[in-house]
């Protein structure tokens, strides 16, 4: 073994040991969780319900483990399996340990189904040679090990084969290996795909692949913590072939460049390679060139030089700069990217600080800014005033502002950070430059994927999100191929499966961070807080948590607000984000003083760099200077994208291409963090395995079926688990798989078979593994157990043996010692064989008893001998008739194969059917959710429409409301009035009391003169206001005037837009007239078309004919086998009887004289027989010959008529080739038609629109003005225009609830039609169950049949038995007739050849029954293949007649566009619906000819099929005519023979009364069988029967179904019908509600002058009250009357505003339900009475109002004369006044008391009346604006209309859509039915053709019982006496051979010496 080999292959000798089998199974070990190891090996000691006592392997120590907890261990035999999806324990415990075995044996690549699994080494292993690279080129993915270059070779691979795009996806931590393993790939598709054939060779553009990726790991790379050479961004190297798979040229793009990288570094961690390369690598002349220094002087490198161990920074210069030659990039850009390099570091340098009085930055020393600018080719002075004081767009105007030190250093570093990844993305723009100089055309491309891994640290921010999103996505893309791939490997092995798409479990985690709106998803929210200018981190969170806080893959955080801000539930675990700088990072703003200076470089390179900075965001967005969106902002709101924003399109754009190629997964794992290799972290590598989806993947292939096992190998592992299931001899695999499973009793839901494989869930090979060892173990311990029984039992007999040996040993030793010395002894040795003479006798007599012995031995043994003969012979026959059984079998298998095979494609057509019955009904559900939304938009347009009501209903009300308002505070001065009055009444009473007060109230008095001062002021206020007014009425005649020149340019306009319409017409009437020509032609064409339909209708009437012919000769071929195989019957029982006859003449040969002439007789007979049976042979051919003939001619003649058929086919085709054209150029023509028609249209609307603005603005102006001339006319006029665009409003509301109405019932026909379709499919699917059903019980019928044949061959094997016990006697009784013997063999032999030639014939007979069952199989199938065709012809002659009457309603529209020219509008609209419904008609057109497109292909391949099959069915006919026509002429002898040998046979009538006990003991047994096969029959009759009956109930269902939805239907269009009525009545109601509105208006405007006199009179009344002041104790009263009013009025307005809110929400119920139209009739009716009632109210109230006023006048005048007498009695009574004086200070205090409640009262009164002034005013203003929104709105709905107008001829035409298809569904369902109908024929037929095998069987029996007749006749002829007991025995044979003939009757007898 190589060392390759060890780091390839590894050491998998310890995983087939028997001792580790024996331990997993015995110690039933698992896996327990460990803090330490992850998870620890134990075996389960005790289990105590929930928790089990688990012993560690490794320690011994026994721990309490919850059930939950444990994760199961696989077998010993999946240790350092290479594909980990072959575990049958599939959990983290066993992918762990696989992945720890694997890379401790030097294994570091393992796949996971569709995953590579990689660790890292750190070190190098030789597996990457370019031996390796051959050992991999052109393998497949099995037959190697796991390696990278098997992926990269069977995506190489199949990209060549199937020309489909690949790409390799390496995914991982930082350090895991990902850069490494592309580097990889690249290496060997460089070396494989390249079109050099050695590495010398190599051709510059694989150099360049090749080197492309130094360059970017020197630019993009860098050391971290866990890795030295880590790659800080995401690559997608996209690799071209061309069509011979070279390499053609190459694309690299990169994503999340980790730019912060470059100002800032953790510890222990480098910048980016290329500035220390850089730093140490460039010589004296480049380091004065790019001002470099040393590294302690760069403040952007943190740790100053950290050096890479085992790597010079110089030598990687100089590689570096080599692959920039190589990749062909000049000397002038490579010193411009220096310069950048060097220049990031010199900003690092640059110091700020603040100064002293404030804080603004400034820069101390600027040598570091002075070599920046030399670098990037700027002004010193202008950059550092760019930093310092960049100017900033503020509104419109620019202001130079003062950065703090912090702004200055943020803008510095964004800056290096920009520079650095515009001149990165550069380098990757150039090398793709490079890589794709080749002019050569790439057929197809390899994608090679780098990016980082999911990612969760302590500390999670933006850039964590993105790589998460990314890796979801991914991840969603694993999970959707994984799962097709399972899909199809399924549908190869036919499973039944439930597609999942797991891809769909990711889908709410990626909606929630990218998802646009509904709620916004994150980077969505992120995006939008970006524009605010005040948005802060803070508020993102907020919004976040507000929109996607009820997500169940988000959650608010757990921990403090300081660590964590939101958590999101990723697949690989909960992640917790920290949202600081994320408007930052996502807006990545510049100094846009900076960028521009950089822009104008005098540097190319650094310009080229900056060439775009018009898409950068400014430091003003951040700094929040913009607070208005006024700024520069604004004017790049268009052009500015968010990072989120990029990168989210960046990915998608990745993602589009990913889906479009075959992805290969491979994902790295870090073994440890500290670098070593050999060393495996366990918790490290569960993160990894978790976030890398790789557990994701095992816990999907869980959901279905991970384990699989070929037939072969699980029958032959687990066979001895079921050991009696199989039956002993040759069985198909998937059968005994089948009998083994079943044995095994595992649920169905654990395992599926499929065609070459068993499936099983995760865990059951498991377990099946522990059954077998557990089997194996009992059978080893027996087994053994045994082996060391009979070895104890050997050596204790052993040892008894040797002690019994001893014994006698020493007792012979003792009686020798003591006799060897003793003479007599040695005398009697001496004399002892001398005595032998004596006993000869009793020798002798031995040696007979012997002899004797010996005889019965050899006796014995012939007995023996004989007997073994017997049963060999036995054994033989038993053989034989085994041999036939397996033959007949086997070919009962054939035909069941074959019938499997036709139900197979079948079941698939059948499949096919239902697929495509689902994508129908797919599509028709996509066009309801496309109806659904389009109704979705019309609801909103009409809600808006609504809203529109409801805003001016809500103004309306408003005014009502201020009526009211008005009306109260009437009511409040009549009722003030009418306590006036009161008072006086009063004041009369007690006016000699209130004399004595006068002097006070005059004082009172002058103080209320002060306050009328005020309201004069406030009078002059008012004055302003007018004269305001004015000015603006003087503006608004000048815009008038204006407006009345536009309004004559615009008539012009439109004078010249109406010629241009006469002109458009007159086009118009030419087109019309070239339609009418096209429709002459096309009438012209459909006739033809008849015609063919005819002559085609015609030639199906012939082949229709010939098809009865063929049946007819059908059946008479059934009836001549029927009498054939009579007539074989009656031959089989002549030949047995002659069988017996000549063993009878044989054995009477020896006894008389007369037998033996009888036997030459017969022998001649037979011979006579013979020749006359090759002569019927003779006669038969030659008939069968002529049958062949004639069939021939009939089938010559019926392919003369199909190629008829096909010319007449032809020429149809010709002619609607011609239509075809025909219509195009219509179409063509119509469209040019409707365009034109469009844009004179469009025109016309725009010339009416703008003369319609000019009017409403003339209109406008000139009412405005009227206003100010007199308010009265002005409101008038305004409540009028309003209240007739409220009734246009109405009316167009009004058709749109029409249309809507329309709309919903169509869609409402739509939506029956998609449940009728849906009915059809459960129908369709509930019949296939039943056909499944049903061929379920024929299976289980023919295993009955199956039953039956064994148990009848168990019969003739007990027979067989009888007959080898008969034979067995008949050998015994024959040995005295040795002499015959000879001649029987003779004879007997003869009769075995006739008796093959039987079997020959009879195996001739069978394969012609099955040459005649699959005829009658595919004349069925012919059958309905020809019905099918019919229907399809009936379709096609609808769809004609269909369009006969479509071109009759075109022909009548043209018609009517002659005569209504002079209507433009009217014509236009029609023109566009009729042209439309054209449209629509040639679509169908278009559909009704790709469907006879397609039944022409149907019936093209059903020709070729009958002209195929014409051939095999001709030659099969005349066969089975020949056979038929032999048959005959046999039977005809045999009958003349019978004739013959019933005279002779009279003889045997005394052996038929002996034979006839076993004759009746046969045919009980066979009436039995009979009565059994009849019982089946009936059986299955009644199953048939009891099927058509179900099928019939379906069938009434379904007409039930559809008679039951015709009448809902009916009743639907009634109750629209109904309801349409009932619209237009709520219609009515409505507009003489309206009326009633205009009238109220109108008593409106009257009740608001009334309102204005009420003030004047008011104000007179006030300055009146004032004087009367000095009532004040009367007044006190008043007050408390004022206050219960004020409570009245608000009770009144709550009770107005709870109207109102009642109102508001009648309306918004008639929005939302359209259909309770009627309910909201009523509503309205009932409102109209009560806003009557209303009306009447308030004209009774102005009417008191009136009169009131009236009484209020007079009151006045009487309370003037009053004060006037008053005054007079104060003078006279100023003398009482001293009197007085105590009581005026009391009245005093109470007086100061009373003036300021009453004071505050009038100042709030006052207050209100002022502000209810202006509101007054400020309506004025709000109506007029709102009546203008009414008219915008009033052509804003006029274009919606006309759009709703357009969506409802769509919807309509979508509804035929619908019907069309609904009558394509009709007919296939007829198509069913008319199937239905021919099975219930055949099963008609099936019935009658069981009763012809029932009479046959009657007829078979009758001539058996003459036949038995004959046979005793001919016995008594034979036999004068009784027969011996031998030949009945021959007879009892003969009549067993009826049951069986088969069984050869040959006795082996042994031949006496």
């Amino acid at each position: 073994m190589t060392d390759a080999d060890k780091f390839l292959y590894g050491d998998r000798s310890g995983v087939n040991s028997p001792l580790a089998q024996a331990d997993w199974a015995t110690k039933k070990l698992v896996w327990v969780p460990s803090e330490k190891l992850g998870f620890e090996a134990g075996s389960v000691k005790e289990e105590h319900g929930e928790e089990c006592v688990v012993e560690l392997a490794d320690s011994g120590k026994k721990v309490k483990v919850n059930k939950d907890d444990i994760q199961k261990m696989n077998p010993p035999k999946f240790n350092k399996v290479e594909d980990m999806a072959e575990l049958t324990c599939l959990n983290e415990a066993s992918v762990l340990h696989n992945l720890k075995d694997r890379y401790y044996s030097g294994l570091i690549y393992t796949y996971s189904g569709l995953f590579c699994v990689v660790i890292n080494p750190y070190k190098y292993l030789p597996i990457y040679t370019e031996d390796i690279v051959e050992m991999y080129k052109g393998k497949k993915r099995h037959e190697m090990p796991p390696h990278i270059y098997a992926i990269t070779d069977t995506s190489y691979r199949s990209m060549m084969q199937d020309r489909e795009d690949q790409s390799i996806l390496c995914t991982g931590e930082s350090g895991a290996g990902k850069t490494e393993n592309t580097k990889k790939v690249i290496q060997y598709l460089a070396h494989v795909a390249s079109s050099y054939k050695s590495k010398k060779d190599q051709g510059e553009l694989e150099k360049q692949l090749l080197q492309a990726n130094p360059i970017l790991e020197a630019f993009g790379n860098a050391k971290t913590v866990k890795n030295d050479n880590s790659s800080r961004f995401g690559k997608f190297i996209r690799i071209n072939f061309d069509v011979n798979g070279y390499i053609v040229g190459a694309n690299i793009e990169t994503y999340l460049l980790e730019k912060s990288r470059a100002i800032r570094q953790a510890k222990d961690e480098r910048t980016f390679h290329i500035f220390y390369y850089m730093l140490s690598g460039a010589g004296d002349k480049l380091r004065s060139e790019l001002c470099l220094e040393d590294y302690s002087k760069y403040r952007f490198l943190s740790n100053g030089n950290v050096t890479i161990p085992g790597q010079q920074d110089k030598d990687m210069f100089v590689e570096t700069t080599d692959a920039f030659k190589i990749m062909s990039i000049p000397e002038e850009e490579r010193t411009g990217l220096l310069k950048v390099v060097s220049a990031v570091l010199q900003l690092g340098n640059m110091t700020f600080k603040k100064e002293r009085h404030s804080d603004q930055a400034a820069m101390p020393d600027d040598t570091a800014a002075q070599k920046v600018c030399h670098l990037l080719g700027m002004n010193v002075t202008d950059f550092t005033r760019a930093i310092l004081s960049p100017r900033i767009k503020v509104g419109r105007d620019y202001v130079q502002k003062a950065q703090t030190q912090e702004q200055a250093e943020f803008a510095v570093e964004a800056l290096a950070k920009a520079s650095y990844e515009r001149m990165f993305r550069w380098l990757v723009m150039r090398i793709n430059k490079a890589l794709d100089k080749t002019k050569r055309q790439g057929a197809s491309f390899i994608g090679i994927l780098d990016i980082a891994g999911f990612e969760i640290f302590e500390l999670n921010s933006f850039e964590q999100l993105c790589i998460n999103y990314t890796n979801e996505k991914l991840q969603q893309l694993f999970n959707h191929t994984m799962f097709i791939l399972e899909q199809e490997e399924y549908q190869r092995e036919g499973i039944e499966w439930s597609f999942i798409d797991f891809g769909l479990d990711l889908q709410p985690c990626i909606e929630l961070i990218e998802k646009p709106a509904g709620p916004p998803g994150i980077l969505a929210l992120l995006d939008e807080e970006c524009w605010f200018p005040k948005a802060t981190d803070k508020s993102f969170v907020e919004k976040v948590v507000q929109e996607q806080g009820t997500n169940p893959k988000f959650q608010k955080p757990k921990k403090l607000k300081d660590d964590v801000d939101f958590c999101i539930i990723h697949y690989a675990g909960k992640v917790d984000y920290k949202a600081d700088e994320w408007l930052m990072k996502n807006m990545d703003p510049l100094n846009e003083c900076v960028a521009t200076l950089l822009n104008q470089s005098t540097d190319k390179f650094v310009a080229d760099l900056w060439r775009d900075m018009d898409r950068i965001v400014g430091l003003d967005k951040v700094a929040g200077m913009s607070d208005s969106m006024h700024g520069a902002f604004k004017t790049r709101k268009g052009m500015f994208r968010t990072v989120g924003q990029l990168y989210k399109e960046q990915l998608g754009n990745l993602m589009a291409t990913l889906r479009n190629t075959n992805p290969n997964f491979v994902r790295c794992i870090i073994p440890n963090h500290e670098k070593k290799a050999g060393k495996l972290e366990p918790h490290l590598v569960l993160d990894q395995l978790r976030c890398n989806g790789v557990l994701e993947g095992i816990r999907i292939c869980r959901q279905g079926f991970p384990n699989r096992i070929v037939f072969q190998e699980f029958r032959q592992r687990y066979e001895i688990l079921t050991p009696n299931a199989i039956p002993k001899g040759f069985m198909d695999g998937k059968q005994a798989c089948v009998l083994m499973i079943k044995a095994l009793e595992l649920d169905p839901n654990l395992y599926r078979i499929g065609q070459s494989k068993v499936f099983f869930r995760a865990g059951v090979l498991a377990h099946l593994e522990e059954e077998r060892d557990m089997k194996i173990t009992d059978v080893i311990i027996s087994f053994q157990a045994w082996c060391r029984g009979y070895l104890a039992r050997k050596a204790f007999a052993k040892r008894q043996q040797q002690l019994t040996a001893m014994k006698v040993i020493q007792r012979n030793c003792a009686a020798y010692l003591k006799l060897r010395n003793w003479q007599w002894w040695r005398l009697f040795t001496k004399v002892k064989p001398l005595l032998q003479v004596t006993r000869q006798e009793e020798e002798m007599q031995a040696k007979e008893e012997e002899l004797v012995k010996v005889k019965e031995r050899q006796l014995q043994a012939e007995q023996q001998l004989k007997e073994y003969e017997m049963k060999q012979d036995q054994l033989n026959a038993e053989k034989l008739a085994l041999q036939e059984q397996l033959q007949a079998e086997t070919e009962l298998c054939a035909e069941a194969e074959d019938m499997r095979a036709r139900l197979a494609t079948r079941k698939q057509e059948l499949e096919e059917i239902l697929h495509d019955l689902e994508a129908r009904v797919e599509e028709e559900e996509e066009r309801v959710t496309q109806m659904q939304t389009e109704r979705k938009k019309m609801q909103q347009n009409i809600t808006d429409l609504e809203q529109q009501l409801d805003e001016e209903e809500a103004a309306r009300q408003k005014l009502q409301l201020e009526k009211m308002t008005m009306d109260a505070k009437l009511k409040k001065i009549d009722e003030d009035v009418m306590v006036l009055d009161d008072q006086n009444n009063k004041l009369n009473k007690e006016k000699k009391l209130l004399e004595e007060r006068i002097s006070e109230f005059t004082t009172n008095l002058a103080e209320e003169e002060e306050k009328s001062k005020s309201l004069q002021k406030l009078k002059n206020k008012h004055e302003a206001m007018i004269t305001d007014l004015e000015e603006r009425l003087r503006k608004e005649e000048k815009q008038r005037q204006e407006l009345e020149k536009n309004r004559r340019k615009l008539e012009g306009d439109s004078t010249e837009l109406h010629d241009q319409i006469a002109d458009l017409q007159a086009q118009i009437a030419e087109l019309r007239a070239q339609l009418a020509k096209k429709e002459e032609e096309l009438l012209a064409a459909l006739a033809r078309i008849e015609e063919e339909a005819a002559a085609k209708n015609t030639a199906q009437k012939k082949i229709r004919e010939l098809e009865a012919q063929i049946s007819e000769l059908q059946e008479d071929l059934e009836l001549e086998r029927q009498a054939r195989s009579k007539a074989e019957k009656h031959r089989r029982d002549l030949g047995e009887e002659l069988e017996a006859l000549k063993t009878e003449l044989e054995d009477t040969l020896d006894s008389t004289a007369a037998q033996q002439e009888l036997r030459t007789k017969r022998e001649t007979e037979v011979a006579q027989l013979k020749k006359t049976l090759e002569d019927e042979a003779k006669t038969y051919e030659q008939q069968m010959a002529d049958m062949r003939q004639k069939h021939n001619q009939a089938f010559d003649e019926l392919n003369e008529q199909l190629e008829q058929a096909k010319r007449n086919k032809a020429s149809v085709e010709k002619a609607k080739q011609a239509l075809e054209s025909e219509w195009n150029e219509l179409q063509i023509e119509l469209k040019t038609l409707t365009q034109g028609k469009g844009d004179s249209e469009h025109r016309r609307k725009k010339a009416e629109a703008q003369v319609q603005e000019l009017q409403v603005k003339h209109g406008e102006s000139e009412r405005q003005r009227q206003e100010l001339a007199d308010k009265l006319t002005k409101m008038q006029s305004e409540l009028d225009n309003v209240n007739g665009l409220l009734s246009e409003a109405d009316g167009k509301n009004i058709k749109a609830s029409k249309d809507l109405s329309s709309v919903e019932s169509q869609l409402q026909d739509a939506q029956e039609l998609l449940q009728e379709e849906t009915r059809q499919k459960l129908s369709l699917s509930t019949r296939l169950r039943q056909m499944e059903d049903e061929q379920n019980n024929l299976r289980e019928m023919l295993e009955e049949e199956e039953e039956s044949k064994k148990n009848v061959e168990k019969q003739v094997h007990t027979l067989q038995s009888q007959l080898s016990e008969m034979k067995k006697k008949l050998e015994q009784e024959a040995s005295a007739l040795e002499g015959s013997e000879e001649g029987r063999k003779r004879f007997q032999r003869e009769v075995d050849s006739v008796g093959q030639q039987l079997e020959e014939k009879c195996a001739a007979y069978d394969k012609l029954d099955k040459t005649k069952n699959r005829l009658q199989q595919e004349l069925d199938d012919l059958m309905v293949d020809q019905d099918h065709l019919r229907q399809i012809v009936s379709n096609l002659e609808k769809k004609q007649r269909k369009f006969d009457q479509m071109l009759a309603e075109e022909k009548n529209i043209s018609t009517q566009y002659a005569e209504e020219r002079d209507r433009a509008e009217a014509e236009a609209r029609e023109k566009e619906t009729r042209a439309l419904t054209l449209a629509r008609e040639l679509e169908t057109m278009t559909d009704v000819k790709d469907e006879l497109d397609r039944a022409n292909k149907l019936l093209k391949a059903e020709m070729e099929d009958l002209v195929s099959s014409k051939d095999d069915v001709g030659k099969s006919v005349h066969e089975l005519e020949r056979a038929k026509r032999g048959m005959e002429q046999q039977l005809e002898e045999m009958r003349v023979q019978l004739e013959e040998l019933e005279d002779e046979l009279q003889a045997t009538e005394d052996a038929k009364l002996r034979l006839e006990v076993n004759m009746q003991a046969m045919k009980a047994q066979f009436d039995r069988d009979l009565q059994a096969r009849d019982e089946q029959g009936e059986e299955r009759r009644k199953q048939l029967v009891k099927q058509v009956r179900e099928m019939e109930v379906e069938l009434e269902d379904e007409r039930r179904q559809r008679s039951q939805a015709l009448s809902t239907r009916k009743k639907l269009e009634l109750d629209l019908a109904e309801l349409e009525t009932q619209i237009d009545a709520a219609n009515r109601g409505r507009d003489e509600a309206l009326k009633q509105l205009r009238k109220l208006q109108a008593q409106m405007k009257e009740q608001l002058r009334e309102l204005d006199e009420l003030r004047l009179s008011r104000d007179e009344a006030l300055s009146e009250a004032k004087e009367n002041e000095r009532k004040l104790k009367s007044m006190e009263a008043d007050a408390l009357q004022f206050q219960e009013d004020l409570a009245t009025a608000e009770r009144m307005k709550r009770h107005a505003q709870a109207e109102r809110d009642e109102l508001q929400d009648e309306i918004n119920s008639y929005n939302s339900k359209t259909s309770q139209m009627a309910d909201e009739k009523r509503r309205l009716e009932a409102r109209i009475a009560q806003l009557e009632e209303e009306l009447e109210e308030e004209q009774l109230n102005s009417e008191m109002v009136n009169d009131r006023m009236k009484r209020t006048t007079l009151q006045v005048e009487q309370l003037t004369t009053e004060v006037s007498a008053e005054r007079s009695t104060s003078q006279r009574l100023e003398g009482a006044r001293a009197q007085l004086d105590r009581q005026n200070k009391e009245l005093k205090l109470k007086l100061q008391e009373l003036e300021g409640t009453v004071k505050s009262k009038y100042k709030s009164t006052i207050a209100a009346l002022e502000a209810k002034n202006a509101q007054l005013e400020e309506q004025l203003d709000i109506e007029s604006k709102e009546r203008q929104q009414a008219s915008r709105q009033c052509r804003r709905t006029e274009k919606k209309l006309k759009e709703v107008l357009l969506q409802v001829d769509d919807e309509r035409r979508n509804t035929e859509q619908y019907k069309d298809q609904a009558d394509k569904l009709n007919n296939r369902m007829r198509q069913l039915k008319r199937q239905l109908e021919e099975a219930e024929e055949e099963v008609t037929r099936a019935n009658a053709y069981r009763r012809k095998l029932q009479r046959e069987l009657d007829d078979a029996t009758e001539s058996a019982d003459a036949m038995n007749r004959e046979v005793s006749s001919l016995k008594s002829k034979l036999r004068r006496g009784d027969l011996p007991l031998n030949m009945r025995r021959v007879f009892n044979r003969g009549l067993d051979s009826d049951e069986d003939v088969d069984v050869p009757s040959e006795p082996s007898e042994p031949t006496p010496e």
